[in-house]
């Protein structure tokens, strides 16, 4: 529940903020490339919804999460290794990996999922404020555009990436952490290379489900 709380909760403002302005953002920039009488309004909001569905929400909000939980969890473990902790816990007998990665693990695959789902929310939120602020679409013929575009697949699509992600983000920065060997520079290291190694999982994963389930 700790690691739920500090994953889940903890990174809520973060990927609120991230999805508002990315909906906001993407419906502006979907409207200057369609801008045309033969184009309705309510395409710009089917694209918008679908984009952020299938791409955006759970692979950006993940790579940010990467930077913010994935960071996070490394140096905290690093720590742990570099002050000998770890090490106490071995020698009371107790399993350390299970013991401070796993509960680490689970709450991610838990809680990121959930947040990917607010952020689908907050983008669309953001699109139908900025369609209605600039004049370029009404929030009826976003939502229209959204309903009539939706498929459940592409949902469960964005689930199955947030899972994925998930399990990247938390099982590669526990690694790094758990592995780190040295003092406070190899912490930072460490650090380090569990952001750049999710990101790039998470990017490599990305094409891969993409390829084999689109």
């Amino acid at each position: 529940m700790v690691e739920m709380k500090n994953i889940g909760i903890g990174s809520l403002p973060i990927v609120a903020i991230i999805a508002i302005f990315q909906g906001a953002v993407t419906t502006l920039q979907i409207a200057y490339q369609l801008i045309s009488p033969l184009v309705p309004n309510p395409v710009i909001g089917a694209i918008v919804s679908d984009s952020s569905m299938l791409e955006l929400a759970p692979t950006i909000t993940c790579l940010v999460l990467a930077g913010n939980v994935g960071s996070h969890i490394a140096s905290e473990i690093g720590t742990m290794r570099v002050s000998e902790q770890i090490d106490a816990l071995e020698i009371m007998g107790i399993n350390s990996a299970g013991f401070i990665a796993l509960p680490k693990i689970v709450g991610g695959i838990v809680m990121i999922p959930l947040l990917i789902i607010i952020s689908i929310f907050l983008s669309n939120v953001g699109g139908i404020f900025a369609g209605n602020a600039s004049g370029i679409l009404t929030p009826d013929e976003y939502i229209q555009g959204a309903r009539e575009s939706f498929l459940p697949f592409n949902l469960a699509f964005s689930l199955i990436k947030a899972f994925t992600y998930a399990f990247i983000i938390t099982s590669v920065s526990c690694y790094q952490g758990y592995y780190t060997k040295g003092g406070a520079l190899e912490v930072g290291s460490s650090s380090t290379k569990a952001v750049v190694t999710s990101a790039v999982l998470i990017l490599f994963s990305d094409y891969i489900l993409t390829q084999l389930l689109l």
